[in-house]
């Protein structure tokens, strides 16, 4: 297990226990009364042991990370109370040997560990959820014990912390301890930096020309005010009467000024597209490799959001971010050099609204930012409608409820419009003040300026070039004022990136994952325990094997946890105990290649692409011949009514496209599945969607399909599983049943039962046709 926390392990030390004679432990944080106090329940070789804590129960609960700061009581400041000051400890222990089982109970947000000895039940301890899994695996190590079988060393090993201990907020994602409140922002930008690596050479020469493009532009100033109106028009100085050089001179400089500002943006247009097309491209694989669990989660809108809007926003910081910040920058320091030359008492005056501008922009950074996180969430939020919607506009149709979704767009786009107007609301009144007070400048140079020329301390020619370098600094400090609206836009955008990026998988393959070329085909199920939450299993002790060529029939009712076994067979989840093995090796040691390659599934959830029909069938073999795609249709019958589509093969299906029944999508996906030609076979209610008909002649198909490979089938039709080796009948979780039909039919049980309402249902729908 993972090192213990100090403060728990000096009070155990102090009553008593040695830390190194416990194999598994959890705390229960309340009592059965819904108040707050800590029990350790304490799990030995030989022993459990209760540790009660002596305070008084609470009326609140104060988490770990909240502890910073103090909390007034009474006047008077104080912390919450340490464990070791918590009152005097009563401590219980109970014999292995004495005790016949440990078992959690769920209830609403919490559960208790319930022991049974000599005959009774007691409560124990009680909990919030936040400790139910290991609470589970405190019940799942007990039981193990009390067998007296072996435990793994990675089944004690402790799950990652699941709320920051800086501010307490709960982690996002469990695997990854980010704490999106305490994320320091400049973490985020040095991270962002390093993917410029690619493109280095484009941002150099953008940055070049742009010091180009800024440079003669700031001798323009100088030659309209000073040299002009001083020396050309004044008769003074080097240019004098030479006012026909001087509009050269200045033609000139605004000529090259125009082409290296023609040739940044030539070089900004193409590295923006290159950006854009990387960034979704790597937001892409990222989320390819992340399990099946994470998409479960997420709503397609909400993910689409990141991959498109989010990955132009940061489009924005690679092309106009950062290398007109950098060029920004450089003219406020190369103007404000020049203007300080000049006199710098005047530009020393020019700059007291500055401070000003630098505490608003720092009072306004943090809002923008939360501002802009709220409306990325009202507009996935939006976007997940749009595509619910659409992909369900049959049964919206179906059920009339076109005006329910219209009243729930609404009030999600009311939501996005609320959060979009305060962002805008904020940045239209902030952004104006910033703007005045650094104008503000221009109308003091004006003021002071014009009553220094009054007193011959200036000359008109340098309060004009003054003025227009003044004017040249108003672009960058609106930049930079405007930094901070870019700055939040990029750097939320950036985080919600990372955090796909960094998102670790559920389902992970090992570095040292074994290849084969070749499988046999065993399978072999030994007391699996699996479920999608703590201490709430969907599978419970599951064990079968699936000899090489077998067929195996997997029959119960719906929710009975077939399709989760199939699931976990194919690792697209991993168990929570027992192990899974094909030919020998547990599939967490193989690699996803091997598994992909000689699994094939044929779900009752059958996906068709935007595509032509040999594109579908042809998903499972990129490398196949059209005639492996006709031969695969033929086998899976669906080649005859292919042929009478539009454009045969080539026909367009999917979204756009031709319209396929429920049966022809499934014989399309039997199809895929043939072509794929796996080792494994695994059947989930294929042939659910067809006709009696089309069930007859798919069978047959997969009879000759069958043949050489180990087919796991799981049907609610037994008819299709008349030719099984072995059924395997399921309930609530459960192996209730085993054997041939002839066995199971002798026996009389679940498998009878079921065969007799199968029957009567033949019989009742024959009836009703007749």
């Amino acid at each position: 297990m993972n090192k213990l926390p100090n403060e728990w392990e000096a009070v155990w030390r102090q009553n008593g226990l040695d830390p190194d004679d416990i194999i598994c432990w959890m705390i229960g944080d309340r009592t059965t009364q819904g108040e707050f106090v800590d029990t350790h329940v304490l799990l030995g070789r030989d022993k459990l042991t209760i540790l009660s804590s002596g305070a008084p129960p609470s009326q609140e609960k104060h988490y770990k990370g909240f502890a910073k700061k103090k909390r007034k009581r009474r006047g008077k400041e104080d912390d919450a109370p340490s464990p070791l000051h918590a009152g005097p400890w009563s401590v219980e222990t109970i014999g292995l040997d004495k005790l016949e089982a440990v078992t959690v109970v769920n209830l609403v947000a919490s559960g208790m560990i319930v022991v049974k000895e000599d005959g009774a039940e007691r409560i124990v301890a009680s909990f919030t959820n936040g400790h139910m899994g290991r609470a589970a695996k405190l019940a799942s190590v007990f039981a193990k014990l009390k067998k007296g079988e072996e435990i793994d060393a990675r089944e004690l090993e402790e799950e990652q912390a699941m709320s920051c201990p800086k501010c307490g907020m709960i982690y996002p994602e469990k695997n990854r301890q980010i704490c999106p409140k305490c994320l320091k922002k400049h973490a985020i930008f040095m991270r962002l930096l390093s993917f410029a690596g690619k493109y280095k050479r484009s941002i150099f020469y953008i940055v070049l020309f742009m010091l180009l493009n800024s440079a003669t532009g700031l001798v323009i100033p100088y030659l309209q005010g000073t040299v002009l109106f001083d020396q050309a028009l004044g008769g003074e100085g080097y240019f004098a009467g030479k006012i026909g050089l001087v509009i050269a001179l200045m033609i000139g400089f605004r000529t090259l000024s125009l082409v290296f500002g023609v040739l940044f943006g030539t070089i900004i247009a193409k590295l923006g597209a290159n950006v854009s097309f990387d960034l979704k491209s790597t937001v892409f694989a990222a989320m390819q490799r992340l399990s099946l669990n994470f998409f479960q989660r997420k709503q397609t809108g909400q993910l689409m959001t990141r991959v498109n809007n989010d990955a132009t926003e940061l489009q924005y910081f690679f092309v106009d971010g950062m290398s007109y910040f950098i060029v920004n920058a450089m003219n406020i320091i190369g103007i404000t050099v020049i203007l300080l030359m000049m006199d710098w008492k005047l530009t020393l005056l020019c700059f007291i609204p500055l401070p000003i501008v630098f505490v608003i922009i720092r009072k306004v950074f943090p809002r923008l930012w939360r501002m802009s996180w709220r409306r990325h969430r009202k507009v996935s939020a939006m976007n997940s409608i749009i595509s619910d919607t659409i992909r369900g506009t049959r049964v919206v149709k179906a059920f009339g409820k076109e005006r329910n979704e219209i009243e729930r767009f609404q009030s999600a786009n009311m939501s996005f419009s609320g959060a979009e107007q305060s962002f805008n609301k904020l940045g239209g009144t902030v952004f104006p003040v910033l703007n005045l007070l650094t104008q503000t400048g221009g109308i003091l140079i004006w003021s002071f300026g014009g009553w220094m020329v009054m007193k011959d301390q200036f000359s008109f020619g340098q309060v004009l070039t003054f003025v227009n370098y003044m004017h040249l600094l108003y672009g960058p400090i609106q930049f930079m004022n405007n930094i901070v609206n870019w700055w939040s836009y990029c750097m939320s955008a950036a985080q919600r990136i990372f955090e796909i990026q960094d998102a670790v998988p559920e389902v992970e393959e090992k570095e040292d994952a074994i290849e084969l070329a070749d499988l046999r085909g065993d399978i072999r199920v030994s007391g699996v325990v699996f479920g999608y939450e703590p201490n709430k299993a969907i599978l419970k002790q599951v064990s079968m094997h699936a000899k090489p060529g077998q067929m195996i029939g997997v029959v119960g009712h719906s929710g009975a946890g077939k399709s989760t076994l199939v699931n976990l067979i194919s690792r697209l989840y991993d168990v929570n105990e027992g192990e899974i093995r094909i030919d020998g090796i547990n599939v967490k040691d193989l690699s996803a290649a091997t598994l992909r390659k000689h699994i094939g599934i044929v779900s009752q959830d059958v996906y068709v692409f935007s595509g032509s029909i040999a594109e579908n069938i042809a998903y499972a073999d990129e490398n196949c011949t059209l005639g492996d795609i006709v031969n695969a249709a033929k086998i899976a019958n669906a080649h005859d009514y292919i042929e009478k589509l539009p454009d045969g093969y080539d026909t367009i299906i999917g979204t756009g496209g031709y319209n396929l029944s429920g049966g022809e999508k499934q014989r399309l996906s039997i199809a895929r599945a043939i072509l794929h030609n796996p080792k494994i076979l695994i059947l989930d209610e294929a042939t659910a969607s067809l006709d009696t008909e089309t069930e007859l002649q798919i069978q047959e198909a997969l009879d000759s399909l069958i043949k050489g490979r180990t087919t796991i089938a799981i049907a609610h039709r037994l008819s299709t599983l008349r030719n099984a080796d072995y059924l395997v009948v399921m309930d609530q979780g459960k192996v209730v049943e085993a054997g041939s039909h002839d066995e199971l039919m002798g026996k009389e049980g679940m498998y009878h039962k079921l065969v007799q309402k199968h029957d009567e249902a033949l019989k009742m729908k024959e009836v009703i046709i007749a």
